[in-house]
């Protein structure tokens, strides 16, 4: 018992495959143009520049890392710091010139009222440059 097919005789049977030899070629071709425009595309613009005398530029100062433990306690760059002299230390730090950036780091159980009046007192001393350093969390 054989099996027929739907189509008639003299029906030219379907191919079902792709045919991945164009593409294969168009690839080729890519490939081989941005082989050759790649190293053209990476070469710069010869411009003489002037010769001018210029100020050099400012070092960066280093940043103050400011720790505050959970009981309130204050650290400054590793140091303590009575909370006393914190907004006359703050003062001091401001008057800089390049101004120094303040890294807060705070222990995650402080109380917000401790962050709140250190970055007052920073801002009334006149500090504007004031981050916090975290800790990524560990990956699972």
């Amino acid at each position: 018992m054989s099996f027929g097919s739907f189509e008639g005789e003299g029906v030219p049977k379907l191919n079902a495959e792709i045919n991945t030899t164009p593409l294969v070629d168009v690839m080729l071709v890519l490939l081989v143009v941005f082989i050759l425009t790649a190293p053209l595309l990476a070469q710069g613009i010869k411009v003489n520049l002037p010769q001018v005398q210029a100020a050099p530029l400012e070092a960066e100062t280093q940043p103050i890392q400011l720790g505050i433990q959970a009981d309130g306690s204050l650290f400054w760059n590793e140091q303590p710091l009575s909370p006393t002299h914190l907004q006359a230390t703050l003062m001091d730090a401001a008057q800089r010139q390049p101004q120094p950036e303040i890294r807060i780091r705070a222990d995650e159980a402080t109380p917000y009222r401790h962050l709140a009046r250190v970055m007052g007192a920073a801002q009334a001393a006149g500090l504007s440059r004031i981050g916090f350093m975290t800790q990524p969390e560990p990956k699972p």
